[in-house]
């Protein structure tokens, strides 16, 4: 009977702990996870930068043309392992791909794809200008990035994602969109 109290009061003052504890824990943040919707939104962008890429007439490299093409993710990025499970063991036109993820600008080279988030608003001209005349896609979700001279811009469109492309940007790169590229997107700037 003894150890039937002693039991039960061990259970009680755990529980009354555990309860007094509640109001206090209501208020410490958990440690914020991204909702499900942000990694399907993520993942489709990443899709999309595979098709990007694959739609679009890159130079003829130099060597044998097997050079991976390279995406780069600066600073703060959104995809997680997303971009890489999503890339895995593809190629374009036999060049395989490869994702690099850096935080200074002096490191996007060497790039052909270059992703900008929403987080590198205000280094946005610096990364546009570090790439310039170079045969890179500038992609972005930033807001007005095809008026900033970039090339692709992810725009929200209800609960889906779409692109606009500005296509002028583009081809001031040295690169040519394909037309079956260009007739999903929303809009076309020249």
């Amino acid at each position: 009977m003894d150890l039937l109290r002693g039991t039960l009061a061990r259970r009680t003052a755990v529980w009354t702990a555990v309860l007094a504890s509640l109001p206090v824990m209501a208020w410490i943040p958990l440690r914020a996870q991204p909702p499900l919707q942000s990694l399907e939104e993520y993942q489709l962008k990443a899709a999309f930068l595979y098709n990007f890429a694959k739609f679009v007439d890159w130079p003829v490299p130099d060597g044998d043309g097997k050079e991976p093409l390279v995406i780069v993710v600066l600073g703060r990025d959104p995809f997680g392992p997303v971009l890489e499970n999503t890339l895995w063991g593809k190629t374009i036109h036999t060049r395989p791909l490869v994702v690099r993820r850096v935080s200074r600008i002096e490191e996007v080279m060497p790039c052909h794809v270059l992703f900008i988030g929403n987080l590198e608003r205000r280094r946005l001209r610096q990364a546009l200008a570090a790439v310039e005349g170079a045969a890179v896609l500038t992609v972005s979700e930033v807001e007005d990035f095809l008026e900033q001279g970039g090339a692709v811009q992810f725009v929200p469109d209800g609960n889906k994602v779409r692109f606009e492309i500005n296509l002028g940007a583009a081809r001031r790169s040295g690169l040519n969109i394909s037309s079956k590229l260009l007739s999903l997107a929303r809009a076309v700037k020249h």
